[in-house]
């Protein structure tokens, strides 16, 4: 579809399948490495490994390109959803393995393409949600100054972050301090007992290798006794090997682990793209519960964040209030789901999706307190 515009001669905008060979991952990829705020789960390597692998989550990449140039402006991938109980919507895709939904938004964007893109991603219903959308980004703030649409922030949650630079080092020695930091390198010299100890960081073709070790891992703890682990199921194991191969060649994956002797005993995977970090996956061997391995690899991982050159900004992708992470990454980053109307459908459309996300939200607040309260 070609729509005229005050600002530009032209704009085009594209309902493409994400998988078709007719899909420029060139311009795909130049749009994810200039955009606004990083979001590299709505990169090619990413997001095609998932949809292809991964069943239930079909959906359509709109795209707002400027026809002069080819150039990508504007991208998401789009799929009809329910947030709620019962109403469903057009909504970006936020899923376990990726709960950030930013749209690629280029900074040469204007009102135009993102007014463009709604029109095309709302479809006739005239409304759009954005999960797991970080409120305090420039891509948020850009989006919600389109005049003449509607905007309300469902769903607020906060989960751990940290910064880099100064602010990133004072935030690891507000964690790492005191009583803490004297009970870490006590159980990492008893590790040593055991086998000499060391962290290795791994990246290019050395981080798929080392994903291997991780798969194994994952699947010979908690998570592969209840089916959790990525290689429980072919599709997801297929999904990740696929979508870890894929960042490792254009050098977007860390991988941290944790050794002992040559035993490993914890890996986190860091998913990394222009100085941002993000903490994909984490496991560790359950025989060595006794010297806190998860806290190790994830200060670690902290650690080596601070020192890589021109590092900004690492998200955990936690669940909020997760009793590991939240102690030592003391950042927090305020995520909301963003219901954007048009017209009076949309707008009625709107408060009820909100109403319907709200009683959602809170089952799930109930469920927490009854299952923390029969644990206690």
């Amino acid at each position: 579809m070609t729509i005229e515009t005050k600002t530009a001669p032209t704009l085009e905008v594209h309902s493409l399948d994400p998988l078709s060979d007719q899909v420029s991952v060139g311009a795909w990829q130049r749009l994810g490495e200039a955009a606004l705020d990083t979001n590299p789960f709505y990169g090619p390597a990413f997001l095609r490994a998932f949809l292809q692998h991964v069943p239930g989550y079909a959906g359509r990449l709109i795209v707002v390109k400027n026809p002069a140039t080819d150039d990508w402006l504007m991208a998401a991938p789009i799929r009809h959803h329910r947030p709620g109980f019962l109403l469903p919507v057009s909504s970006s895709l936020a899923t376990d393995y990726a709960p950030l939904g930013t749209p690629l938004l280029h900074p040469e964007a204007n009102e135009d393409v993102i007014s463009a893109f709604f029109q095309e991603a709302a479809g006739w219903r005239k409304l759009l949600a954005l999960p797991f959308l970080p409120l305090s980004s420039e891509t948020a703030r850009r989006i919600q100054s389109v005049a003449g649409l509607h905007y309300e922030v469902t769903a607020k949650t906060e989960r751990a972050c940290h910064l880099g630079g100064a602010d990133g080092a004072a935030q690891l020695d507000s964690a790492f301090k005191g009583k803490r930091r004297k009970e870490l390198r006590r159980l990492l010299r008893r590790l040593g007992d055991v086998g000499r100890v060391r962290f290795e960081h791994l990246s290019g073709g050395d981080a798929i290798e080392g994903f291997e070790a991780f798969l194994q891992l994952e699947a010979a703890g908690w998570k592969g006794r209840v089916g959790t682990a990525l290689v429980n199921q072919d599709t997801t194991a297929a999904f990740a090997r696929k979508a870890i191969a894929g960042l490792a060649a254009s050098n977007n994956v860390r991988l941290d682990q944790l050794w002992s002797g040559d035993r490993l005993v914890a890996s986190i995977v860091m998913i990394e793209q222009r100085g941002n970090s993000f903490s994909w996956k984490i496991a560790y061997d359950e025989a060595f519960s006794r010297y806190s391995p998860g806290v190790q690899i994830a200060m670690q991982a902290f650690r080596q964040n601070l020192d890589t050159p021109g590092f900004r900004f690492a998200d955990s992708l936690a669940i909020p209030g997760h009793s590991m992470i939240e102690p030592l990454w003391k950042g927090r980053l305020e995520t909301g789901t963003l219901l954007i109307a048009d017209g009076t459908l949309g707008r009625t459309l709107q408060r009820l999706c909100s109403a319907d996300i709200a009683a959602k939200e809170d089952l799930r607040r109930r469920a927490r307190l009854i299952k923390k309260r029969l644990s206690a």
